[in-house]
């Protein structure tokens, strides 16, 4: 008996089990999904400090604009244009800032802090 089973582990036929092959997809699938929890919540958070840092951009270049001319720029181009800025923050990252020009208030179309 032992040398049949002597025989039987000794022989060409070497691989892995079905079941080693399951236990070892089952635990890269806990990672894969733990991976992907943990990553899913940076994009927001990059996204409402990109939106709170162009705001705080544009409040600022407003402020040096009024320190230098007396008076808030008409729009947010004329910040560019009077190189306060560098350019215009864009609408692409899912949030738009809003500039006034009598107060030189400057807002965003959603709250940063909670994208």
């Amino acid at each position: 008996m032992m040398r049949k089973i002597w025989e039987r582990r000794n022989s060409d036929e070497s691989g892995f089990t079905l079941v080693e092959l399951l236990v070892v997809i089952v635990i890269l699938g806990i990672l894969a999904a733990v991976a992907v929890f943990a990553v899913g919540g940076i994009t927001d958070k990059g996204k409402a400090s990109a939106c709170s840092a162009d705001v705080n951009s544009v409040q600022t270049a407003s402020e040096a604009y009024y320190a230098k001319n007396g008076s808030y720029a008409a729009d947010i181009a004329a910040l560019v244009t009077a190189k306060f800025l560098r350019g215009a923050p864009g609408t692409t990252n899912g949030y738009t800032i809003s500039y006034t020009a009598a107060t030189g208030a400057v807002s965003s179309s959603v709250a940063c802090s909670t994208l």
